[in-house]
């Protein structure tokens, strides 16, 4: 940093320490925080995309669980009637991988959702409500 960046940024902060003790933007300062269109950009909106998103993925693990579990019980049959044999093994094995497939796919959402807003906590939590409600 040189000297010049030092001054001007020293300069910066005391006059925002200067005008806060004043209160002449302390005012502006608070209701830019507080305003609708910063909410509805910073935490709304990331908050319903994480809350979509949630949600969506909620319902789909479900229908893919349903769908696997119905292939499973087909499985099943099939080897009771004869006409296929399951090992135990390349269940277990089946099973890992597509539970390390849920894994990265589930890393992957919370990853990009955690980039929408600058926190990404709006969004984190959103995903989490539409888990949750989904």
């Amino acid at each position: 940093m040189t000297d010049t960046t030092a001054i001007v940024n020293n300069d910066v902060a005391t006059e925002t320490v200067s005008a806060l003790a004043n209160n002449s933007a302390g005012a502006d300062i608070g209701t830019s925080l507080l305003s609708s269109q910063f909410l509805i950009g910073s935490v709304g909106a990331p908050f319903l995309i994480g809350l979509a998103v949630g949600y969506f993925a909620k319902k789909t693990f479900k229908i893919a669980l349903f769908i696997g579990g119905a292939a499973l019980v087909a499985l099943f049959a099939a080897e009771y009637y004869g006409v296929a044999s399951i090992s135990d093994e390349h269940l277990k094995n089946a099973a890992s991988a597509a539970g390390g497939a849920v894994q990265h796919s589930s890393n992957v959402l919370m990853d990009r959702l955690s980039n929408i807003s600058s926190k990404g906590l709006s969004a984190v939590a959103g995903f989490a409500a539409g888990l949750k409600f989904g």
